[in-house]
């Protein structure tokens, strides 16, 4: 059986193609979220922005939530809101990857968003080194 309690850990990978000649203005506003987010976001453990090696206007958003609450105030936080806005004008593309399971609220704040979103859930194979998360 799928655990969706929300407790445990999981990854969002979300892509992003930055429009010619805006990626400079783009860093601007990822370096802005990001900050606000460790701030703000105890539960955010990893958040990383990086650039693809094959094309330099593609990025990478690498999010580890440390449960689905954690997601949920990071998402709730008006920086995020803020980012989206600012996201628009500079960029073509921004989907997003979800590894893990997460809550049912989890999943209905991402459909809200109106962004291309695809969900891999977790098999019976793996596990989580709980002890680093309590």
């Amino acid at each position: 059986m799928e655990n969706t309690t929300g407790e445990n850990p999981f990854i969002i990978i979300a892509r992003v193609q930055v429009k010619e000649g805006m990626v400079e203005k783009y860093l601007d506003i990822a370096d802005e979220v990001d900050r606000a987010a460790e701030v703000n976001t105890p539960g955010l453990l990893i958040h990383n922005f990086d650039s693809d090696p094959d094309d330099p206007l593609a990025f990478t958003w690498t999010e580890v939530f440390q449960n689905s609450n954690a997601f949920l105030m990071h998402a709730s936080n008006p920086y995020a809101a803020e980012y989206l806005g600012k996201h628009a004008p500079l960029a073509d593309d921004l989907s997003v990857e979800i590894y893990g399971n997460v809550s049912k609220e989890v999943e209905d704040i991402l459909d809200s968003m109106g962004l291309p979103t695809k969900h891999f859930k977790t098999t019976r194979v793996g596990y989580v080194r709980t002890e680093h998360f309590t």
